[in-house]
């Protein structure tokens, strides 16, 4: 929440894009954010409160406001519900899918947490030490991984309705991202790696569906277990 400034007004904070960027008259300005924080939840007096009179899931509504601001095409999340609790991560997640059908908004959605991953994406990439190693559609990853680390990110979900008994535990070094292994990334710490992995890096590849993946045997993922 450091992108609020503590000392302006959330009407400030709000209206800053569009003066720095748009020609417009102060009460057109004015007009907007009011508009603007009526799409995210908040009332019109929020515009004259300041950042610490909000609570985290209030705050992070108005950096969704300020976001806004100059209508962009794309939006750049970078890890926006992490920090909340869980029952105010589902309020946010529902706003931001709302607002990216009010507003026809595409999200670069960056994230760990699986769980909140598959409520918003539509496309998925998943990444291993700066490497993506596997671009599908949400079904497809979830249903259908093809790279072993995905996999093993998918057994790790928690099932509500049964046992997790084909969670894989990823065994051997967990490499420093400044200093990656040659070859294949996750060849440390892959169930299926052999020697070509630890010499050369693989590529995504087609598999079908609008599936890639980047893994020299593809074939034997299927087979992993606990």
């Amino acid at each position: 929440y450091a992108s609020l400034n503590p000392m302006q007004m959330v009407g400030d904070i709000i209206s800053e894009p569009i003066l720095n960027y748009k020609k417009l008259p102060k009460e057109e300005i004015k007009k907007e954010v009011l508009y603007l924080l009526k799409c995210v939840g908040l009332s019109e007096d929020a515009y004259y409160k300041y950042a610490h009179e909000f609570s985290g899931g209030q705050r992070q509504r108005v950096g969704i406001a300020r976001a806004l601001a100059l209508r962009p095409s794309l939006i750049v999340a970078d890890e926006p519900v992490s920090a909340l609790d869980v029952s105010v991560q589902s309020q946010v997640l529902n706003l931001l899918k709302d607002l990216q059908e009010q507003f026809k908004l595409s999200y670069l959605f960056i994230a760990h947490d699986l769980s909140v991953v598959k409520h918003i994406s539509d496309v998925i990439g998943v990444m291993y030490l700066g490497h993506i190693v596997e671009i599908a559609s949400d079904k497809e990853i979830y249903e259908n991984p093809k790279h072993p680390y995905t996999k093993a990110l998918i057994s790790s979900i928690p099932q509500i309705d049964k046992h997790n008994n084909n969670r894989i535990i990823l065994k051997g070094e967990l490499p420093s991202p400044s200093n990656p292994p040659q070859g294949c990334p996750f060849h440390t710490r892959c169930p299926i790696a052999k020697d070509k992995c630890k010499e050369n890096i693989p590529q995504l590849k087609d598999i079908g569906n609008e599936h890639q993946v980047a893994c020299f045997y593809v074939d034997k993922v299927g087979d992993l277990n606990a």
